[in-house]
């Protein structure tokens, strides 16, 4: 009787332990998207980006070509919280590979399938306008 008790109080305290530690990863989470809020929210257009990857390179020329000047988030600098940031851009974009993640006006347009798709069929250049990423 003795030993199961001391193992429900040991269970008990690492359930304890577990939930201590879930709330310092959702503090963290939530840290983590408010900082992307911030950002976006800030900002005509964002890109979320990788410096080695060939989608990120395409969006990001795509959209200096047709004059946006975006604010571009590298990831893959040496800060220590980019891990977190592409934990909440996965949750935000529920894709398996968030990056690039686009944001125009505020809100997620989606990776480089999304940015193409509206650039090919017209509607990506008014977008950006309607955001104030453009002026002509």
């Amino acid at each position: 009787m003795v030993s199961e008790i001391g193992m429900n109080k040991d269970k008990e305290d690492e359930n304890a332990n577990n939930k201590n530690g879930n709330n310092e990863d959702n503090e963290m989470m939530m840290m983590m998207y408010d900082k992307v809020k911030a950002v976006v929210g800030g900002s005509a257009v964002v890109v979320f980006s990788l410096n080695d990857c060939c989608m990120c390179h395409v969006a990001k020329r795509l959209l200096f070509s047709l004059g946006v000047g975006p604010t571009v988030i590298e990831l893959d600098s040496k800060s220590g919280s980019n891990g977190e940031i592409q934990a909440v851009l996965y949750q935000l974009s529920g894709q398996h590979q968030p990056l690039p993640a686009i944001y125009v006006g505020g809100k997620f347009l989606g990776g480089i399938e999304s940015l193409m798709a509206s650039h090919i069929n017209g509607s990506l250049v008014p977008l950006l306008k309607e955001a104030g990423a453009l002026w002509l």
